[in-house]
């Protein structure tokens, strides 16, 4: 069931906000979205056709609507993030970090918490924090956390009326909260709350609390723990010194967004700083199969994904503004239980580090996906923009014409996909000299390079009407504003004017386009003239192999050829027999009939008494 067969439920949809999912004729849904109201934007859908191929894709695979109205956009979003967590729909942008970092977890829904590590997030109350890049630095935080506090590293059930302590305890390693009398639960309560900043890299606040804790252990002269306490400052703040130089204090606790869009995919490169500091970075990549392509579609299905198991800071910067940021805000402040800020910076150290994390999406970008794809696909809409085509040439035909003098006239058409030769689909033409008259015109006979192209194209054109496809996104012409004129002409007698064609002239290489005077003209070394020099070279080669190979079938071919009845086996069994034309032709009866036959050797023998 295609789209415009649920227009009428589509014009019954209410004006409100809410959530709208497509599915499959299997039932599967296959994408999800928001809307601040439904009715205007699932009826946008009518008209989206030819925004993108990903788009035409989900457009041809809908056959059903299913609408949730929610109280608000806030609401909606995250509705929406439910689903796609749970339904996982193919269209939706999916991202994901393959390399599976860990995490630390307190575990603060116990009575006295341990830190373990963890390798995902889930629901029930503790606290999560990472993932740490490279997954040492998790054990490390762990150890930390035990060396500089005394968190237990054990699992059992603690009520603090065990007898004595264990070896943790002894060797300096854990502060007993297992026994009241040693460490009472306000005080592990206290251990608890620097591991937890310590774990967040809120290294600062950290310091400063352990120096606080420290004088009031030696006014009250409990040296051993304001040692101790000591010792734990001095190491955090040696952690504090060696950790990234890339550190603005005035920032405080946020997190920074870069993003690259390409043809292949998206890549977001996530710093989260904590006291001005970025004390980690997390990469995220998107599926090749959303239908969402501009920067602000990526980037708000990024953010909605990457807090849906993690705490948003108070601010988070973003490289370009998202559809609803205030719904997302409110969102964000919900699962926070804060003011949550989203901010485009645009001057700064701010705007200066959403500029670095940009930086390392695209390097991130070109590693990940095949650069030499990449290329192509630039190149690709280098040329959309050029040329003002309304989608991006995905499919380019390119033809040739190959000829000695006007004699064994032939062509060829080659066909790049995705900036790649698509050998399958190639084609080769013998041109017969005839160009099909259009309304009121007389047959035109000749094999000069503008009716052999004129004749190529409608031939091939018509056929491609009749099978209803495939259909160029482009067609590229071996030659200059001649063979574009012609190959118009082609398409126009074959009903298909309304393809976009252009040519590119040899020596000169410029492109010409219908109805402008001057040509394009494009750097030697940009990546679109390369390319369609490369296809045009391509399409060059199959038409001179072609013609060669014509030449030499005509060479091959004798006067043998003519004669009824005589096919490429009982020629070559009479050239052998007899060594030449002329040798058949003084060949008796009797011979003749030895080699071929009789029925065969009656048509030789009366062929050369009409010609003799």
């Amino acid at each position: 069931m295609p789209i415009t067969d649920l227009k009428e439920q589509i014009s019954r949809l209410p004006e409100q906000p809410g959530v709208y999912l497509w599915g499959n004729q299997a039932g599967e849904t296959i994408y999800v979205g928001k809307a601040s109201v439904l009715r205007d934007r699932v009826r946008s859908y009518l008209g989206a056709r030819g925004n993108s191929p990903r788009i035409d894709l989900l457009l041809d695979e809908i056959a059903a609507l299913e609408v949730i109205v929610t109280d608000s956009v806030a609401e909606a979003l995250a509705l929406e993030n439910q689903f796609i967590k749970q339904r996982t729909p193919k269209y939706n942008i999916l991202l994901r970090d393959d390399k599976t970092y860990p995490y630390l977890r307190l575990t603060t829904s116990e009575r006295f918490p341990r830190v373990i590590v963890a390798r995902s997030v889930e629901a029930g109350g503790d606290f999560y924090a990472g993932p740490f890049a490279p997954a040492r630095l998790a054990r490390r935080t762990m150890a930390l956390a035990h060396t500089l506090f005394g968190l237990r590293s054990c699992n059992e059930t603690l009520n603090g009326k065990r007898d004595r302590p264990c070896l943790e305890y002894d060797i300096k390693r854990c502060i007993a909260p297992c026994v009241s009398e040693i460490c009472s639960e306000a005080r592990y309560g206290e251990a608890v709350k620097s591991a937890r900043l310590l774990m967040g890299g809120r290294t600062d606040e950290l310091a400063g609390s352990l120096k606080s804790r420290m004088a009031e252990a030696a006014e009250a002269e409990r040296f051993e723990e304001a040692a101790q306490l000591r010792d734990a400052m001095r190491t955090v703040e040696e952690l504090r010194d060696r950790q990234q130089k890339l550190a603005t204090p005035a920032l405080g606790d946020r997190d920074v967004f870069g993003l690259k869009v390409g043809p292949s995919g998206a890549v977001l490169q996530v710093f989260g700083m904590r006291g001005g500091r970025v004390v980690e970075r997390v990469e995220l990549a998107s599926n090749p199969g959303g239908a969402a392509e501009s920067e602000a579609q990526v980037l708000e299905a990024g953010v909605q994904q990457f807090y849906e198991d993690r705490v948003p800071p108070s601010e988070i910067h973003l490289p370009v503004a998202i559809e609803d940021m205030e719904a997302v805000e409110a969102w964000l402040s919900s699962r926070a239980e804060r003011r949550v800020h989203l901010l485009v910076p645009q001057r700064g150290d701010k705007r200066a580090l959403v500029d670095l994390a940009t930086r390392n999406a695209e390097l991130s970008y070109r590693t990940r996906f095949n650069e030499t794809e990449i290329a192509n696909f630039e190149a690709l809409e280098t040329l959309r923009a050029v040329l003002s085509l309304p989608a991006v040439p995905r499919r380019i035909d390119c033809f040739d014409i190959s000829t000695n003098q006007g004699s064994d006239t032939v062509a060829s058409m080659v066909v790049c996909q995705d900036g790649r030769m698509a050998r399958g689909q190639y084609r080769k033409f013998r041109v017969r000299g005839m160009v099909t008259p259009g309304v009121g015109e007389a047959p035109v006979f000749g094999a000069n390079d503008f009716l052999s192209m004129r004749e190529v194209v409608e031939r091939r054109y018509r056929k491609v009407m009749e099978d209803g496809g495939p259909y160029p996104d482009l067609i590229l012409i071996d030659g200059g504003a001649g063979q574009v004129s012609a190959a118009y002409d082609g398409l126009e007698s074959a009903g298909a004017g309304a393809l976009v064609a252009v040519g590119i002239a040899k020596k000169e290489e410029v492109l010409f386009l219908r109805g402008q005077p001057d040509p394009i003209v494009l750097p030697p070394t940009d990546p679109a003239l390369l390319l369609i020099e490369r296809i045009r070279n391509e399409a060059h080669r199959f038409a001179v192999t072609f013609h060669r190979k014509a030449r030499s079938m005509r060479d091959l071919r004798s006067e043998l050829d003519t004669v009824p009845g005589i096919g490429p086996r009982r020629r070559k069994a009479l050239l052998t027999a007899f060594g030449s034309v002329a040798g058949v032709r003084r060949a008796t009866r009797e011979e003749l009939d030895a080699v071929v036959g009789v029925r065969a050797a009656s048509a030789v023998l009366d062929y050369f008494a009409r010609s003799a």
